[in-house]
């Protein structure tokens, strides 16, 4: 059986532990059409919809759609749901999404869930998994290490495995915060959305370093970017040599923090969103387009004893579909489309329907986890590349991968976890209805 999650949770803490011809679909909210920002979906109001541009309907791809909500977020709690009811509060419902293969609560998934129910307008959804990270993840101690974030995975029962932040979920987090502000409005205390993702995009860059004691040992957190490089970091501490992931670069969502976020940082934003976009081009290996999952700020693989940290593995699955979402939204950076057709026309030379989990940069299939057994094609890996057809160019071999994504099941048992987002998600980022919320 192989590793079905984000590879994060033990290299994380391994870490820690030692320191989309195109059918318009309009904008919920538009966009003025003479914005400085070009012609992608931020200034036009338009997403692309690749299932209407393979042939299907937008009944079908609604049933699509509703069918994967339902069943990861309300299915059979043994082998098809992700979102377990965990009673209420003071604050309302609680509900968790789960990793089901290592039976924790991650920072990664919960931001997902807060991102997928804010795109499909389930509020109620939404404030359950927001009430259960505040709950149970937050940190509000001011002397803790990590106050101001979350600790990135906990037992279902709520109990920290560690007590250190992921930066990944503190993005998500922000971004889905600030979707709910606009689409919704804001409520009053952890439902003041706004004020929410304000107060995370602060700690995000601002956090200053702290020291001491948590249940695991002595900790060192810091900010969670890299002000002389403007990049996210993988670990928010005091490292000798601080790295990178790829897979974190999120240019499409720092464009709105530099426009919506707190006014003192917007520059710093609007810096990091270009400073991503150039890292693609330089970690992304010449011929294959694959990055690795971790990278040194100049792009080149960053090697620990985590597996597959210098080699494109299960965190690296995403970096495709972030550079593609961002041409998507923003249409600045024309290397995203040519990485797209690459990565693509590697894993078409792979076999459409056979291609690996894990390759080296050059190309090389290194199979699936170690000591597990080897599973061809994960879904997830098939659903972030039907996402980089938002910015291929090569369209009759996009359309091969959007109907991969299309054939692919839901994922179910112990998949349904890492695969279930990235397909939900991708399937949201496809069908156009992954959109950008703006302030009324």
């Amino acid at each position: 059986m192989r590793r079905h999650h984000n590879p994060l949770s033990l290299s994380f803490l391994l870490c820690v532990s030692t320191l989309f011809t195109s059918t318009a679909v309009a904008s919920p909210r538009p966009f003025h059409s003479g914005s400085r920002d070009g012609k992608g979906a931020y200034a036009t109001g338009n997403y692309r919809n690749l299932f209407t541009e393979a042939g299907h309907s937008p009944a079908q791809i609604q049933a699509k759609i509703d069918a994967a909500y339902q069943q990861l977020f309300h299915g059979d709690p043994e082998n098809q749901s992700v979102v377990f009811a965990a009673g209420s509060n003071a604050n309302g419902p609680l509900s968790y999404l789960t990793d089901w293969a290592n039976h924790d609560v991650r920072t990664e998934g919960m931001s997902y869930g807060m991102m997928i129910a804010v795109q499909l307008n389930r509020k109620s959804d939404f404030d359950a998994l927001w009430n259960w990270a505040m709950t149970y993840m937050y940190i509000a101690d001011t002397a803790h290490p990590s106050h101001g974030y979350f600790s990135w995975s906990c037992k279902t029962s709520g109990v920290p495995n560690e007590e250190t932040p992921a930066p990944d979920g503190e993005e998500y987090f922000a971004m889905s915060l600030l979707f709910a502000a606009n689409r919704w409005g804001n409520g009053h205390g952890i439902y003041d959305y706004q004020a929410q993702a304000e107060q995370l995009l602060r700690a995000m860059r601002h956090r200053e370093q702290k020291s001491g004691p948590t249940q695991f040992g002595p900790r060192t957190v810091a900010a969670e970017v890299n002000e002389q490089y403007a990049m996210i970091l993988f670990v928010p501490g005091v490292m000798d040599h601080p790295f990178t992931d790829p897979s974190y670069h999120l240019p499409a969502f720092y464009e709105l923090w530099s426009r919506w976020g707190p006014s003192e940082d917007r520059e710093f934003w609007a810096r990091a969103s270009q400073a991503s976009r150039d890292f693609f081009v330089k970690t992304t290996n010449p011929k294959t387009g694959l990055a690795p999952n971790y990278a040194n700020f100049d792009g080149t693989p960053h090697v620990t004893r985590s597996p597959q940290s210098g080699e494109f593995g299960y965190d690296a699955w995403r970096t495709a579909s972030n550079w593609s979402v961002d041409w998507s939204w923003w249409h600045k950076a024309p290397s995203e489309k040519i990485l797209s057709d690459r990565i693509q026309s590697f894993f078409v030379s792979q076999g459409i329907e056979k291609y690996s989990p894990v390759y080296t940069l050059d190309g090389q299939p290194l199979g699936s986890t170690p000591g597990l057994t080897p599973e061809p094609q994960p879904t997830g890996l098939v659903a972030t590349n039907a996402v980089a057809s938002l910015a291929a160019t090569d369209t009759k071999q996009s359309r091969l991968f959007v109907e991969a994504l299309w054939n692919a099941p839901i994922p179910d048992g112990h998949s349904r976890y890492y695969d279930g987002m990235l397909y939900l998600m991708s399937l949201l980022h496809a069908s156009g209805q992954y959109r950008i919320w703006s302030p009324r």
